[in-house]
Protein backbone atom coordinates (compact mmCIF):
# COMPACT_ATOMS: atom_id res chain seq x y z
CA UNK A 1 0.00 0.00 0.00
CA UNK A 2 1.18 3.59 -0.95
CA UNK A 3 0.50 7.10 0.78
CA UNK A 4 0.37 10.20 0.19
CA UNK A 5 2.54 12.92 1.60
CA UNK A 6 -0.25 15.35 3.88
CA UNK A 7 0.20 19.28 3.58
CA UNK A 8 -2.50 21.23 5.56
CA UNK A 9 -2.93 24.84 5.48
CA UNK A 10 -6.00 26.76 7.06
CA UNK A 11 -5.88 23.99 9.80
CA UNK A 12 -5.49 25.69 12.82
CA UNK A 13 -9.53 27.35 13.30
CA UNK A 14 -9.84 29.99 16.33
CA UNK A 15 -13.75 30.65 15.94
CA UNK A 16 -13.06 34.19 13.95
CA UNK A 17 -10.77 32.86 10.85
CA UNK A 18 -13.35 30.42 9.52
CA UNK A 19 -12.81 31.18 5.44
CA UNK A 20 -10.09 33.88 6.18
CA UNK A 21 -8.32 34.31 3.02
CA UNK A 22 -8.25 30.02 2.66
CA UNK A 23 -10.54 27.10 1.45
CA UNK A 24 -13.18 26.76 -1.24
CA UNK A 25 -13.91 30.54 -1.11
CA UNK A 26 -10.17 32.14 -1.62
CA UNK A 27 -8.39 29.13 -3.63
CA UNK A 28 -5.86 31.06 -4.50
CA UNK A 29 -3.97 30.23 -1.37
CA UNK A 30 -4.50 26.50 -2.11
CA UNK A 31 -3.04 27.29 -5.69
CA UNK A 32 0.29 28.99 -3.89
CA UNK A 33 0.81 25.93 -1.30
CA UNK A 34 0.50 23.86 -4.21
CA UNK A 35 3.21 25.35 -6.68
CA UNK A 36 5.33 25.98 -3.39
CA UNK A 37 5.26 22.26 -2.26
CA UNK A 38 5.51 21.14 -5.65
CA UNK A 39 2.11 18.69 -4.71
CA UNK A 40 0.23 16.60 -7.28
CA UNK A 41 -2.81 17.74 -6.06
CA UNK A 42 -4.72 20.60 -4.22
CA UNK A 43 -8.06 20.06 -2.15
CA UNK A 44 -10.10 23.27 -0.88
CA UNK A 45 -12.71 22.99 1.58
CA UNK A 46 -15.09 25.82 2.58
CA UNK A 47 -15.85 26.50 6.54
CA UNK A 48 -18.01 23.47 7.01
CA UNK A 49 -16.53 20.94 3.89
CA UNK A 50 -19.54 20.39 1.91
CA UNK A 51 -17.88 22.77 -0.61
CA UNK A 52 -14.66 21.44 -2.71
CA UNK A 53 -12.59 23.61 -5.24
CA UNK A 54 -9.25 21.25 -6.46
CA UNK A 55 -6.03 21.87 -8.09
CA UNK A 56 -3.73 20.58 -10.38
CA UNK A 57 0.45 20.01 -9.76
CA UNK A 58 0.81 22.68 -12.65
CA UNK A 59 -1.55 25.23 -10.12
CA UNK A 60 -4.48 24.81 -12.65
CA UNK A 61 -7.90 25.85 -10.38
CA UNK A 62 -10.85 23.38 -11.02
CA UNK A 63 -14.43 24.48 -10.05
CA UNK A 64 -17.45 22.74 -9.21
CA UNK A 65 -18.54 22.06 -12.81
CA UNK A 66 -15.55 20.71 -14.08
CA UNK A 67 -15.38 18.42 -10.69
CA UNK A 68 -18.81 17.56 -11.54
CA UNK A 69 -17.66 16.32 -15.17
CA UNK A 70 -14.91 14.60 -14.10
CA UNK A 71 -17.18 12.26 -11.67
CA UNK A 72 -19.73 11.94 -14.30
CA UNK A 73 -16.98 10.55 -16.91
CA UNK A 74 -15.69 8.14 -14.36
CA UNK A 75 -18.59 6.41 -13.67
CA UNK A 76 -19.10 6.16 -17.63
CA UNK A 77 -15.45 4.93 -17.76
CA UNK A 78 -16.81 1.91 -15.02
CA UNK A 79 -19.47 1.45 -17.27
CA UNK A 80 -22.24 2.43 -15.06
CA UNK A 81 -25.53 3.75 -16.43
CA UNK A 82 -26.01 7.74 -15.77
CA UNK A 83 -29.61 8.75 -16.79
CA UNK A 84 -29.01 12.23 -16.10
CA UNK A 85 -27.40 15.42 -13.71
CA UNK A 86 -28.52 18.78 -12.48
CA UNK A 87 -26.48 22.06 -12.50
CA UNK A 88 -28.04 25.13 -11.85
CA UNK A 89 -28.53 27.97 -13.85
CA UNK A 90 -25.28 29.18 -13.52
CA UNK A 91 -23.58 26.10 -14.67
CA UNK A 92 -21.03 26.82 -17.62
CA UNK A 93 -22.59 25.91 -20.90
CA UNK A 94 -19.47 24.37 -21.83
CA UNK A 95 -20.09 21.95 -19.22
CA UNK A 96 -23.74 21.03 -20.60
CA UNK A 97 -22.51 20.45 -23.89
CA UNK A 98 -19.86 17.85 -22.88
CA UNK A 99 -22.68 15.96 -20.63
CA UNK A 100 -25.12 15.93 -23.27
CA UNK A 101 -22.17 15.02 -25.89
CA UNK A 102 -21.47 11.42 -23.61
CA UNK A 103 -25.56 10.91 -24.24
CA UNK A 104 -26.48 12.34 -20.70
CA UNK A 105 -29.38 14.35 -20.40
CA UNK A 106 -29.11 17.44 -18.14
CA UNK A 107 -31.12 19.83 -16.33
CA UNK A 108 -30.73 23.05 -14.45
CA UNK A 109 -32.37 24.04 -11.56
CA UNK A 110 -32.31 27.52 -9.65
CA UNK A 111 -29.29 28.63 -8.11
CA UNK A 112 -28.86 26.62 -4.48
CA UNK A 113 -27.92 23.32 -3.35
CA UNK A 114 -31.21 22.23 -2.14
CA UNK A 115 -32.54 23.37 -5.47
CA UNK A 116 -30.44 20.97 -7.41
CA UNK A 117 -31.22 18.10 -4.50
CA UNK A 118 -34.67 19.12 -4.75
CA UNK A 119 -34.25 18.09 -8.59
CA UNK A 120 -32.40 14.29 -8.32
CA UNK A 121 -35.03 13.43 -5.88
CA UNK A 122 -37.83 14.45 -8.24
CA UNK A 123 -36.13 12.74 -11.31
CA UNK A 124 -34.57 9.89 -9.30
CA UNK A 125 -30.78 11.14 -10.37
CA UNK A 126 -28.16 10.62 -8.60
CA UNK A 127 -25.23 13.35 -9.33
CA UNK A 128 -25.48 17.08 -9.24
CA UNK A 129 -23.76 20.52 -8.12
CA UNK A 130 -23.11 23.88 -8.36
CA UNK A 131 -19.56 25.33 -9.60
CA UNK A 132 -19.20 26.99 -5.97
CA UNK A 133 -18.28 23.24 -5.32
CA UNK A 134 -21.18 22.19 -3.42
CA UNK A 135 -21.45 18.66 -5.31
CA UNK A 136 -24.35 15.75 -4.70
CA UNK A 137 -23.27 12.48 -4.98
CA UNK A 138 -26.50 10.59 -3.91
CA UNK A 139 -24.93 7.12 -4.91
CA UNK A 140 -22.16 7.96 -2.04
CA UNK A 141 -23.93 9.92 0.24
CA UNK A 142 -27.13 11.89 1.44
CA UNK A 143 -25.80 14.94 1.16
CA UNK A 144 -22.68 17.23 -0.31
CA UNK A 145 -19.24 16.49 1.52
CA UNK A 146 -16.79 17.70 0.01
CA UNK A 147 -14.26 15.08 1.08
CA UNK A 148 -16.40 12.54 -0.61
CA UNK A 149 -16.31 14.51 -3.74
CA UNK A 150 -12.61 15.15 -3.94
CA UNK A 151 -12.29 11.58 -2.89
CA UNK A 152 -13.96 10.28 -6.50
CA UNK A 153 -11.59 12.74 -8.25
CA UNK A 154 -8.91 11.64 -6.98
CA UNK A 155 -9.95 7.65 -7.43
CA UNK A 156 -10.96 8.70 -10.69
CA UNK A 157 -7.18 10.05 -12.39
CA UNK A 158 -6.10 7.43 -10.51
CA UNK A 159 -8.07 4.51 -12.07
CA UNK A 160 -7.64 6.49 -15.32
CA UNK A 161 -3.61 6.92 -15.12
CA UNK A 162 -4.59 10.72 -16.09
CA UNK A 163 -4.28 14.10 -14.59
CA UNK A 164 -7.85 16.31 -13.34
CA UNK A 165 -6.22 18.36 -16.98
CA UNK A 166 -6.32 15.21 -19.34
CA UNK A 167 -9.33 13.86 -18.17
CA UNK A 168 -11.05 17.10 -18.72
CA UNK A 169 -9.42 17.22 -22.21
CA UNK A 170 -12.00 19.19 -24.91
CA UNK A 171 -14.04 20.59 -22.04
CA UNK A 172 -12.74 23.81 -21.85
CA UNK A 173 -14.99 26.79 -19.81
CA UNK A 174 -17.07 29.26 -21.54
CA UNK A 175 -15.72 32.80 -20.80
CA UNK A 176 -18.28 34.48 -18.69
CA UNK A 177 -19.21 38.22 -17.93
CA UNK A 178 -21.28 39.53 -15.10
CA UNK A 179 -22.78 42.74 -14.64
CA UNK A 180 -25.09 43.86 -11.51
CA UNK A 181 -27.27 46.46 -12.33
CA UNK A 182 -29.13 48.59 -9.26
CA UNK A 183 -32.81 48.65 -9.20
CA UNK A 184 -35.00 51.62 -7.96
CA UNK A 185 -37.69 50.29 -5.92
CA UNK A 186 -40.95 49.13 -7.45
CA UNK A 187 -38.87 48.52 -10.79
CA UNK A 188 -40.03 45.28 -12.53
CA UNK A 189 -36.99 44.12 -14.97
CA UNK A 190 -39.44 41.76 -16.43
CA UNK A 191 -41.22 44.80 -18.14
CA UNK A 192 -38.28 45.78 -19.60
CA UNK A 193 -39.28 45.85 -23.34
CA UNK A 194 -35.99 47.27 -24.59
CA UNK A 195 -34.41 44.62 -22.09
CA UNK A 196 -36.32 42.07 -23.96
CA UNK A 197 -35.53 43.21 -26.98
CA UNK A 198 -32.44 43.07 -26.91
CA UNK A 199 -32.35 39.85 -25.33
CA UNK A 200 -33.91 37.94 -28.12
CA UNK A 201 -30.52 39.63 -30.31
CA UNK A 202 -28.34 38.65 -28.03
CA UNK A 203 -29.57 34.65 -27.98
CA UNK A 204 -29.89 34.93 -31.97
CA UNK A 205 -26.38 36.28 -32.43
CA UNK A 206 -25.16 33.80 -29.87
CA UNK A 207 -26.59 30.45 -32.03
CA UNK A 208 -26.09 27.85 -29.43
CA UNK A 209 -22.76 28.88 -28.80
CA UNK A 210 -23.17 30.66 -25.23
CA UNK A 211 -26.38 32.00 -23.73
CA UNK A 212 -27.83 34.84 -21.70
CA UNK A 213 -28.87 34.81 -18.21
CA UNK A 214 -30.84 37.81 -16.45
CA UNK A 215 -32.16 37.09 -12.79
CA UNK A 216 -32.81 39.77 -9.77
CA UNK A 217 -30.71 38.84 -6.78
CA UNK A 218 -32.75 37.24 -4.02
CA UNK A 219 -30.66 39.64 -1.10
CA UNK A 220 -30.17 42.90 -3.37
CA UNK A 221 -31.75 45.49 -5.60
CA UNK A 222 -30.16 44.23 -7.87
CA UNK A 223 -30.36 42.80 -11.51
CA UNK A 224 -27.58 40.20 -12.36
CA UNK A 225 -26.84 40.02 -15.95
CA UNK A 226 -25.06 37.20 -17.69
CA UNK A 227 -23.70 36.54 -20.79
CA UNK A 228 -21.25 33.37 -21.67
CA UNK A 229 -19.99 32.71 -24.98
CA UNK A 230 -17.44 30.72 -26.67
CA UNK A 231 -16.04 34.05 -27.71
CA UNK A 232 -15.04 36.45 -24.34
CA UNK A 233 -15.04 39.58 -26.39
CA UNK A 234 -18.52 38.65 -27.71
CA UNK A 235 -19.46 37.70 -24.08
CA UNK A 236 -18.18 41.20 -22.95
CA UNK A 237 -19.75 43.77 -25.76
CA UNK A 238 -22.98 41.87 -25.16
CA UNK A 239 -23.42 41.80 -21.40
CA UNK A 240 -22.64 45.70 -21.76
CA UNK A 241 -25.31 45.92 -24.25
CA UNK A 242 -27.95 44.23 -22.14
CA UNK A 243 -26.88 46.18 -19.24
CA UNK A 244 -27.63 49.67 -20.82
CA UNK A 245 -30.42 48.39 -22.22
CA UNK A 246 -31.77 47.30 -18.48
CA UNK A 247 -31.01 51.06 -17.08
CA UNK A 248 -32.14 52.62 -20.25
CA UNK A 249 -35.26 50.66 -20.37
CA UNK A 250 -37.51 52.04 -18.14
Amino acid sequence: MSWAELVCIGCAPDGLNINDQVGATHPQALVRAVLANHADFGVALDGDADRVQMVDASGRLYNGDELLYLMLADRLAQGETVPGVVGTLMTNMAVELAIRARGVEFVRAQVGDRYVLEELDRRGWRLGGEGSGHLLALDRHTTGDGLVSALQVLNASVRGGKSMDELLAGVSLFPQTLINVRLQAGQDWRVNRLLAEETLIAQKALDGRGRVLIRASGTEPLLRVMVEADDPEQASAMAKRLARAAQDGF
